[in-house]
């Protein structure tokens, strides 16, 4: 078993210590290291001589900055601890009321892309024998975008193409709408980027780290585990500000100074994002776990034990 996962094996069973790990391993300072540095880490990993993400920098870097399945360094872009720098300033100009339908088009076209970029890179590619882009995993990541893309911005297209001067209706387009919007784009991209995985299997191992095969239920329970954290993420960041700025305008300190509320859900929206990100990374564990039965007929014959294993990438 990969070294990277057998760290998850050992330490990331529990939601409060994958949470205290990620915290860790989300280290923006991280992305300063080189290639060279990256690659050493990961060397002193599988060694074993230390899977300590806590007292061992090493470590954290390695975790954080090489896949799992092929050991590949990641693009520097799409390493976790970048997600935080890149996706806030791309989330918040997402939310914003535009008064142009352009403005959140092109808005909505850069976040959907860069979500896209980053659940393609960390996918689990354990059933893939080319490591180049095939045409259908081109034409899955094309589509995602552009669908998710005119999707984000419909409540601004709405708004200009009905005209809407209505206060309370202005108010559910800007505000409401775009909560469970965000988290079903941020679910619909994660199922469609990833759709290989359930139907061409990934790989399943036993307690020992033998592999015994793809299985495309562990695959089906990999991708839908990782949607929903993903959802809980966007639709999160996307709620709550908005409900503090609705409790907020009723205070008489936001009635009298109206210009307060824009950068405050700016800052909210951040904020909030940046809470989300650990936690719906430690939501599900890296290493997840399928019972014998629930796999296919001929892995069930193989299998040892009455529990599996499964990289469910993230």
């Amino acid at each position: 078993m990969d070294p990277n996962l057998l760290f998850w094996k050992r330490e990331g069973q529990s939601f409060l210590r994958r949470l205290q790990t990620w915290v860790n391993l989300l280290d923006p300072t991280h992305l300063l290291s080189s290639d060279d540095e990256v690659q050493k880490a990961r060397t002193l990993l599988e060694s074993g001589e230390s899977l300590n993400a806590e007292v061992d920098p090493a470590v954290t870097l390695a975790l954080s900055s090489v896949h799992a399945d092929s050991g590949n360094t990641l693009p520097i872009v799409f390493r976790p601890p970048a997600v935080f720098p890149i996706s806030a300033p791309l989330v918040v100009a997402s939310l914003l009321p535009h008064n142009r339908v352009r403005h959140a088009l092109f808005w909505q076209f850069l976040l959907q892309s860069y979500n896209a970029g980053f659940n393609f890179a960390n996918r689990n590619s354990s059933s893939e024998q080319k490591k180049k882009m095939s045409l259908t995993q081109l034409l899955l990541v094309t589509g995602t975008v552009s669908y998710a893309t005119c999707a984000g911005a419909l409540p601004q297209i709405f708004m200009y193409r009905l005209g809407i001067r209505s206060p309370p209706v202005q108010t559910f387009f800007r505000s409401i709408l775009p909560v469970p919007l965000c988290a079903a784009l941020a679910f619909l991209s994660v199922q469609t980027i990833r759709s290989e995985e359930a139907d061409n299997g990934i790989q399943v191992f036993d307690y020992n780290g033998n592999p015994l095969g793809l299985s495309k239920a562990a695959g089906e329970k990999a991708v839908r585990e990782t949607a929903l954290s993903r959802a809980a993420m966007f639709g999160v960041t996307a709620g709550i500000p908005s409900v503090l700025v609705m409790l907020l305008q009723r205070t008489r300190l936001f009635q009298r100074n109206s210009l307060l509320v824009a950068p405050f859900r700016h800052i909210s929206v951040a904020v909030i994002l940046g809470l989300m990100i650990p936690v719906s990374f430690s939501l599900f564990p890296q290493l997840g776990t399928i019972k014998r039965e629930e796999l296919e007929e001929e892995l069930q014959a193989a299998a040892v034990g009455q529990q599996l294993f499964y990289h469910r990438g993230l």
